[in-house]
């Protein structure tokens, strides 16, 4: 039996994504093999094509870090999981594809209401957002969150994450129209950086008392910026540099200002601490159950489509989430 997926075949750009063949994987003990019927499509995904992210894969690898699908069968010592659920999962790589064998405790059932492309855009946003906010940003009700690069998909999903924890949430992004979705997920209020003075923005709508945590997957001046805009003892947290620029902080504001700059990387916590991404795992399917965090889906495309993708995620084309589909 073989697959298809779309292989990174140099580390030169989504452009050198081509569709090959492969055998399927023998089945071992704790595995599950899944259909894949949707791929999520993430900027990990799109840094791994340049050979720029932490986790450096020499190619040929397929890229992908979360899909949807059916499952075919299980290997020994699975009993929860058994042929036909829909489920989702975690792979960190090898998602651009037909089908994947992957660890039991990597696999979900597919939320209530769900698609398979919804499902397939749920984890890595949601999981970013849960253990920015919650494990590492300890954001309270009554609180005032920032959140750098809204309108993308870990954005979105901070948004309303925010306001689900009862925070009061300023959305910052570069598009009105992309920024009126940011308004639908719940933000109280939204600054277009690109056509406001940003700084005095944020300033005149929290009348001068800064911000408690600042959401940043951007990096780059507008991080060097927000830090500036936090009140005492906030937290800035860092996600990544979607900007491609890192900031410049400085030490002695930090230290005048009391507030705390803290890395989050929801991956590799996962891995260290399983036990804590389990119980944010769960608390995340519970509120998927009662309709919350539903992903924004703005475009599908299929899987030998993934360089028009990867390329419409580069070039900032995209509002939420993008998904191929097999």
């Amino acid at each position: 039996m073989t697959f298809h997926a779309m292989t990174c075949t140099a580390l030169t750009g989504p452009r050198s994504l081509r569709l090959q063949t492969y055998p399927s994987p023998p089945m071992e003990s704790g595995k599950v093999r899944i259909a894949v019927r949707a791929c999520g499509v993430n900027y990990p995904d799109l840094l791994m094509t340049y050979g720029r992210y932490q986790l450096r894969l020499e190619p040929p690898f397929v890229p992908g870090m979360e899909v949807a699908g059916e499952v075919l069968e299980t290997g020994p010592g699975v009993e929860d999981v058994k042929a036909g659920d829909h489920v989702i999962a975690s792979t960190r790589a090898n998602g651009y594809a037909e089908q994947v064998v992957i660890d039991r405790n990597l696999v979900f059932h597919l939320p209530p209401g769900f698609t398979h492309a919804e499902g397939a855009t749920f984890s890595v946003a949601s999981r970013t957002a849960y253990h920015a906010l919650v494990d590492r940003g300890n954001l309270q009700a009554g609180e005032t969150l920032l959140v750098l690069g809204a309108t993308g998909g870990v954005g979105l999903t901070a948004v309303e994450l925010g306001k689900l924890r009862g925070a009061r949430v300023i959305a910052v992004g570069s598009s009105d129209e992309k920024l009126a979705v940011a308004r639908q997920q719940g933000a109280d209020a939204v600054v277009n950086y690109l056509h406001q003075d940003f700084r005095q923005a944020v300033r005149d709508l929290t009348g001068d008392a800064g911000v408690d945590v600042v959401y940043d997957p951007v990096g780059g001046q507008l991080s060097t910026e927000s830090a500036r805009l936090l009140a005492w003892g906030g937290r800035l947290l860092i996600i990544g540099f979607a900007s491609g620029a890192f900031p410049e902080l400085r030490a002695n504001h930090a230290l005048i200002k009391g507030y705390s700059v803290i890395g989050v990387r929801a991956g590799e916590s996962g891995r260290r601490n399983p036990e804590q991404a389990r119980r944010g795992m769960e608390a995340l399917r519970q509120l998927a159950a009662q309709g919350h965090l539903k992903p924004h889906l703005c475009a599908q495309y299929s899987l030998g489509n993934a360089a028009e993708a990867l390329e419409a995620l580069e070039n900032r084309r995209v509002t939420g989430r993008i998904a191929l589909l097999p």
